[in-house]
């Protein structure tokens, strides 16, 4: 079930990439880079939430337990993927990287990130109820 899990975390990268696609091209021009950033980062966890519940309801998972295995390996491919990628591949500086989970300058990405990995856990809460 883990590796599964950790499979379809390649769902949330595509999810991601559409996502970013939006705001660049869709309505960054209407709300600023900071407002853009806030409004995807929302529709990121809200869709984020609906691919989990999805997988859930085709590949359950067991337990609190489990759903906290898959989080923390969500997180940790989420945040390795950040800076491996985003510094390596697209050549983005240290400190841009870091710059998305300032919060207290409205910057959304940590809300994401945290979200991504207690997110299997919230929906077998759910599912369980």
């Amino acid at each position: 079930m883990i590796l599964r899990y950790a499979v379809f975390w390649l769902g949330l990268v595509v999810i991601g990439i559409l996502n970013g696609t939006l705001r660049q091209f869709g309505y960054q021009g209407l709300l600023g880079e900071l407002g853009a950033h806030q409004l995807s980062s929302v529709v990121f966890i809200l869709v984020i939430g609906v691919y989990t519940y999805a997988l859930s309801v085709r590949w359950p998972i067991e337990s609190p337990a489990q759903a906290l295995t898959v989080g923390g390996v969500w997180l940790a491919l989420t945040v390795a993927f950040e800076f491996l990628f985003g510094h390596y591949v697209v050549n983005h500086p240290w400190s841009r990287l870091l710059h998305d989970y300032n919060l207290l300058e409205g910057r959304m990405w940590s809300l994401v990130v945290i979200w991504t990995a207690v997110v299997p856990l919230v929906v077998h809460k759910l599912r369980s109820s």
